[in-house]
């Protein structure tokens, strides 16, 4: 028999995150439904491990984290580069991908290293892939999960200025345009973060928790 998750409609989360860019599209998203969130550096929360080999494994543990450090309910993600010719590489790896093969942890080295792997492939397409976890305590029986996926192809010479990770490189055809040129309202419209954050939307919604 499963015991019933707490009742009652979201006001404050914890962000199980200490990306900046992160932190900033969650802020956005989360705003018009009155929830705010806090990142868990400002709460002295350190990253959670992340040793699983999906993205909801991984999201699940990061949001468990830190809600169990915070007393509060928390919100996380994982989300990364799936790359066709590269066998859905990065993956969970994306952002130490550099990292794994002994270089930097930095957005500039994951990008080198994955335009050096793409050099003779005969495709550049793939997609950004993210998983939504809310959990309303540490140990919610029914933790509310969305996802989202946004394609694109990866380009050789970075473009824009905006977004980070792996934007400059990811375009989208349809636009013609990376992901960094656009605006954040724009990306926030279109990413495979905002679609996974709609959709959370609209189960918290279900469940009377916005």
């Amino acid at each position: 028999m499963s015991v019933a998750p707490p009742a009652g409609r979201l006001s404050r989360v914890v962000i199980a995150s200490g990306n900046a860019g992160k932190l900033r599209e969650f802020a956005a998203l989360l705003a018009p439904f009155g929830v705010s969130g806090v990142g868990q550096r400002e709460l002295g929360i350190a990253d959670a491990p992340e040793p699983h080999a999906t993205f909801l494994e991984n999201a699940l543990a990061k949001a468990r984290h830190a809600s169990a450090a915070a007393g509060l309910p928390a919100i996380a993600d994982d989300s990364g580069l799936c790359l066709d010719a590269l066998g859905g590489a990065p993956g969970v790896h994306s952002a130490r991908w550099a990292e794994l093969a002994g270089g930097p942890r930095d957005d500039i080295a994951n990008n080198r290293r994955v335009a050096s792997q793409l050099r003779q492939a005969a495709s550049r397409a793939g997609h950004y892939y993210c998983v939504l976890v809310l959990v309303r305590s540490p140990d919610d029986p029914q933790p509310v999960v969305a996802d989202g996926l946004w394609r694109g192809e990866f380009v050789d010479i970075p473009r824009g200025e905006s977004g980070f990770g792996y934007d400059p490189h990811f375009l989208l055809p349809e636009l013609g345009c990376t992901v960094a040129e656009l605006s954040p309202e724009r990306k926030n419209a279109l990413s495979h973060r905002g679609q996974a954050m709609r959709d959370l939307q609209e189960r918290l919604r279900r469940a009377g928790l916005v």
